[in-house]
C-alpha cells in the first residue's frame, strides 16, 4: 500500500492516466487536488456521467468559489474554459447549472478589525423629525466592520429552460469594539434580503459581452427604533458585462414609495442613488474592485459615493482586504453623511 502511494504521488499527469481504475487506493497518493479527484471519477465510473446536473440530481451545498469551477471541469476531463466571475456566480450557462437550494456566495465576506473615518455621525439626522437624534451618541472614529453576503437558487428555469429566481442576504456590521466607555456597542447593522429573477444573455456591445439580465426587489433597514431606525424598498435591475478577466454590473433601481408619515429617510434616494455600477478587475491573484453610486439629479440633489476595494493573497487561502469608501451613504443611517472611511482585515470570499 506504502509503495503503491509513493508511485502515484511521483507520477507525472500522464502516468497517473495509466492507475487501474479499479484499485481505488492509487488516488490517494497524488497530490494534485484536479488529478486526484479524476483518479476518483475514473475508479468510480463519474466519467461517463453527463456535464450538466438536472434539477432533480444532488449537488454540494458548498459551492463558492471560481476555482472550484475550474476544478471540476479538469476533474471530469472537460476541455472547457474556466467558467468567468458571471456564470460562475450565477450559473447562467447549462455546463454551470448545480440545482437550487445550493448555499452560494454573493458580495464579498470579509472581517475589518480596523475601520476608522475623521467624520463620525454622531447625530443622525432625516427631514422627518421623528428620525432626528438630538443628543450626540458618543461614538468613535475607529471600528471594526463585518460584511455577510449570501444567496441559494430557489427556482431554476422558471420560463422553460431559461430564468432562475434567487434569493439572496448580505448584512454588514459596525461594531465600536474599541470603546470601552459605552460597554463596545454595535453602533450599526444593515439587513439587506432581497430576491433576483436572472436571465442568461449573449451579446457584444462594444467589445464586451452581455452576460446578464436580471430584475428583482430589495429591502434593507437597520432594524432600529426612532429616532435611528432607518429602512427602504427598491425595484432593481442587473445588467452584467465582462471580458477576459474584467466584470461590469450596472444596477438601476426605483424606491418603491412610502406613507409620508412612516417614511423615515425620504430624501434617501437623492443620496444613496437611483444606481450604482461595480467593476471588478482580477490580476496576478489580485482582485480590484470599484463601485460608482449617484443620484442621477442635478443641483442641490446631485450626491454620490465611490468605494474601492483590494485584496490579495496573504497564506494559503486567507486573503488580505482594504477598503476605501468616500461619499454618502456607507451605511444606511449614514445615509445623508459625508465622510471618508479606511479599512483594513482579511476577505473570507471574494468576487471571484
Amino acid at each position: 500500500m506504502a509503495v503503491l502511494c509513493l508511485t502515484a504521488a511521483s507520477a507525472s499527469p500522464a502516468q497517473t492516466q495509466n492507475i487501474d481504475p479499479a484499485d481505488i487506493r492509487a488516488c490517494t497518493g497524488i497530490k494534485s487536488d484536479a488529478q486526484r479527484l479524476a483518479c476518483y471519477d475514473r475508479a468510480t465510473r463519474r466519467t461517463q456521467m453527463p456535464a450538466a446536473r438536472k434539477r432533480s440530481e444532488p449537488v454540494s451545498s458548498n459551492v463558492f468559489s471560481h476555482e472550484q469551477s475550474t476544478a471540476t471541469a479538469a476533474a471530469t476531463g472537460s476541455n472547457a474554459a474556466p467558467l468567468s466571475l458571471l456564470d460562475s456566480r450565477w450559473e447562467l450557462s447549462p455546463q454551470s447549472k448545480l440545482g437550487t437550494f445550493n448555499l452560494r456566495g454573493y458580495k464579498p465576506i470579509y472581517v475589518l478589525p480596523v475601520f476608522a473615518t475623521s467624520n463620525q455621525n454622531n447625530l443622525p439626522s432625516s427631514p422627518n423629525p421623528v428620525n432626528t437624534e438630538h443628543t450626540p451618541l458618543g461614538m468613535q472614529d475607529l471600528e471594526g466592520k463585518f460584511q455577510l453576503s449570501l444567496k441559494t437558487k430557489v427556482w431554476q428555469n422558471v420560463f422553460g429552460d431559461t430564468g432562475d429566481l434567487w434569493v439572496g442576504y448580505t448584512q454588514d456590521s459596525y461594531w465600536q469594539v474599541y470603546n470601552a466607555k459605552l460597554s463596545r456597542p454595535f453602533r450599526e447593522t444593515d439587513y439587506e434580503p432581497e430576491a433576483m429573477l436572472v436571465f442568461d444573455t449573449n451579446y457584444q456591445l462594444m467589445g464586451w459581452n452581455g452576460r446578464l439580465l436580471g430584475i428583482g426587489v430589495d429591502h434593507q433597514s437597520n432594524g432600529q427604533s426612532d429616532p435611528l431606525s432607518r429602512s427602504w424598498n427598491r425595484v432593481m435591475g442587473q445588467i452584467g458585462f465582462e471580458r477576459d478577466s474584467w466584470t461590469v454590473v450596472f444596477r438601476p433601481w426605483w424606491r418603491i414609495p412610502e406613507q409620508a408619515a412612516d417614511d423615515n429617510n425620504p430624501d434617501i434616494s437623492n443620496y444613496m442613488g437611483r444606481a450604482d455600477m461595480q467593476i471588478v478587475h482580477e490580476w496576478n491573484g489580485q482582485e480590484f474592485g470599484l463601485m460608482l453610486r449617484d443620484s442621477l439629479r442635478g443641483g442641490g440633489e446631485q450626491h454620490g459615493a465611490g468605494r474601492l476595494t483590494w485584496s490579495f493573497p496573504l497564506a494559503g487561502n486567507l486573503r488580505g482586504y482594504m477598503e476605501l469608501f468616500k461619499g454618502y451613504g456607507e451605511s444606511i443611517i449614514d445615509y445623508n453623511h459625508n465622510a471618508t472611511y479606511l479599512g483594513a482585515g482579511i476577505s473570507l470570499l471574494d468576487w471571484y
